[in-house]
């Protein structure tokens, strides 16, 4: 997103102001009336539920990226892991926990819980988590070895050089991960429209490509 809004920023627009943080969060920062003109959110639901709450300007949901999960390891790590039904996380953890972005509202720890429930091991490391309020703050626990393990999105593993992706979770393991965009009812900015439009065209997609993200 940084790269996009300087992207659009260097065609002569106001820079767009980027706000961050988990989905859940935001779209309750947005029921409880934030100021904002576009919302992106890392999965549907959220965006579902700012679409039933009638705050959301009509016909300009797009959904526009899509991304992968993965199971990721400190760098210097030597833990080897199939994924695939009945693998031994529980065990590959020992006393450690597995770091992952809140189950209970953040999107990439919903998949996460999807995925670990269909191939059978999150009865396992239910009572073995790491919780954080992001994906990205779930990243930091194994970047600084604090888990032996997490699981995030393979954009975020892709950044972060001190860590390394152990495997992938095939995409049937879990709800599509898919990223919407939308301008708020309440944008007032003449640019809102422009920059939704430019995260849409195939410059701004390309930007997201370059950060791995697959797009639609």
């Amino acid at each position: 997103m940084d790269a996009a809004a300087e992207g659009w920023a260097g065609k002569g627009h106001p820079h767009p102001r980027i706000s961050y943080a988990g989905s859940s969060a935001l779209a309750r920062q947005i029921e409880a009336g934030a100021r904002a003109d576009l919302f992106v959110s890392a999965d549907e639901a959220w965006m579902d539920e700012i679409e039933r709450k009638g705050l959301l300007r009509p016909r300009t949901r797009v959904s526009f990226l899509r991304n992968t999960l993965v199971l990721v390891a400190p760098r210097d790590s030597t833990v080897k892991l199939a994924i695939r039904p009945g693998f031994a996380l529980a065990r590959a953890l020992g006393n450690g926990r597995l770091a992952i972005a809140d189950p209970r509202g953040v999107p990439a720890g919903i998949y996460a819980r999807q995925a670990l429930t269909r191939l059978g091991a999150w009865e396992s490391v239910s009572d073995k988590l790491a919780p954080a309020e992001n994906v990205r703050a779930a990243l930091a626990l194994v970047s600084r070895r604090a888990a032996p393990l997490g699981v995030v999105y393979g954009t975020d593993a892709r950044a972060e050089r001190k860590v390394r992706v152990v495997g992938a979770f095939l995409p049937a393991y879990h709800d599509p991960i898919s990223y919407p965009v939308a301008t708020l009812k309440t944008s007032s900015n003449p640019d809102t429209e422009g920059f939704r439009r430019y995260l849409l065209s195939r410059e701004g997609k390309a930007i997201f490509q370059r950060f791995g993200f697959g797009t639609k």
